[in-house]
């Protein structure tokens, strides 16, 4: 059969622009900065083997079982106290748990999205909730940006008037790596109140901190109007593939139903395995080695860029998370100039994909945390020549 009878929604898929350039950053002279990847030095190997082995040892049967939808109830209980304040309880029903947070961006879709609906998000966004919600075809709405994050002063009544909800990663955004203040998060979180809007609140950064100080989350100042997704990948191992969603009665039902056609139920045994991981209180341990790793990386790239970037190029300097954002001077494309640091065994990743709308040329993503140190200045030095170069050019 030469032509099958592919659905519009089927044809209307793209790859991902992060995911190609991975595929040339699998040769092993590429110093690649591209990877939005978790250094595989702070996975703990030998407790989630431990963990395992005491699964598969007490409770075989039900760990290799179908299980509940809304996933293992003792992880949900973790994940309910995990999250609970003073001023607002979290019920473990209030929890399901996705096979990554990247599921919970799929299930959300299906479940608030309609062909046109108006959906907010942040100018850059994250790149894998713009290929997951593109599925069912919305109009999306742009909301400005700086270097503290999306500006709540943005959010008029005639933006949000209508808007399914307004998607957003407040902590260490990727690709920004831009954190939201205190003031823009009580603010946001007064206009979901006050306007009835929905937030989406992607957070699987939140944790990574350098300085262990973190903030109050969307879900913590507005809960009846907030989502808020969360992820083992970053603080244990991505390769688990388990997520969670904190979300309100009637949405956290839909999710439900919306699961239950996906896949079942995320996997029973990487479930139990991750509770035994965590219920005792491993990740207070685990996760300060993770901070102190990435803090001394991303020193690593803001020295080097401070070294060798020509003038007029602009990063942020990050207070935590894995990514810097680099504005470059001129009309400089990033995508052309990917081409040329490949050429020269360098990976990034060009801004453009990460905007919903308008997308500016001169933008890239590096993310520093899989790279050591002296193979960072080299990189940011090759990466600064051939933006020197490309100047040099536009100015003669």
């Amino acid at each position: 059969m030469n032509d099958w009878p592919f659905s519009q929604r089927a044809r209307n898929l793209t790859s991902s622009a992060i995911r190609e350039i991975l595929k040339v950053t699998e040769r092993p002279e590429v110093i690649s900065f591209a990877g939005g990847l978790p250094s595989p030095a702070t996975f703990p190997a030998d407790q989630i083997r431990a963990a395992a082995n005491r699964v598969l040892s007490e409770a075989p049967h039900a760990a290799l079982q179908y299980s509940a939808t809304e996933g293992y109830l003792p992880l949900r209980e973790w994940v309910a106290a995990r999250y609970s304040t003073p001023q607002h309880t979290v019920k473990p029903d209030d929890v399901l748990i996705t096979t990554g947070s990247q599921q919970a961006l799929d299930l959300l879709g299906k479940i608030l999205i309609d062909e046109g609906s108006r959906v907010l998000v942040e100018a850059p966004s994250y790149l894998g909730a713009l290929q997951s919600f593109s599925l069912f075809s919305p109009q999306y709405v742009s909301v400005p940006t700086d270097d503290d994050g999306l500006v709540p002063e943005a959010l008029s009544p005639a933006l949000t008037d209508g808007a399914r909800f307004l998607y957003a990663m407040p902590n260490f955004q990727n690709p920004t790596g831009r954190r939201l203040p205190l003031a823009r998060r009580q603010a946001l979180a007064a206009i979901a109140r006050d306007r009835g809007l929905p937030i989406v609140e992607d957070d699987p950064y939140g944790a990574l901190d350098y300085e262990g100080k973190s903030l109050p989350t969307l879900l913590s100042l507005a809960p009846d109007h907030v989502i808020h997704l969360g992820s083992f990948s970053k603080v244990l191992a991505p390769g688990l593939r388990l997520g969670y969603v904190i979300a309100p009665p009637q949405v956290h039902f839909k999710l439900v139903q919306a699961k239950q056609a996906a896949d079942l139920h995320s996997p029973s045994l990487l479930q139990r395995v991750v509770y035994e991981v965590v219920k005792d209180g491993f990740l207070d341990a685990h996760i300060p080695t993770i901070r102190l790793l990435y803090s001394a990386q991303c020193r690593a790239m803001l020295d080097a860029l401070a070294r060798h970037m020509p003038a007029g190029a602009h990063w942020n300097q990050p207070a935590g998370g894995m990514f810097i954002w680099v504005t470059l001077p001129g009309n400089i494309d990033t995508m052309q100039l990917l081409e040329q640091a490949v050429a020269h065994n360098v990976a990034f990743v060009p801004g453009a994909p990460f905007f919903a709308n308008g997308a500016p040329s001169n933008t890239l993503r590096l993310s520093f945390v899989t790279v050591p140190p002296a193979k960072i200045e080299q990189g940011v030095a090759t990466l600064a020549r051939l933006i020197t170069a490309a100047l040099d050019k536009q100015a003669a």
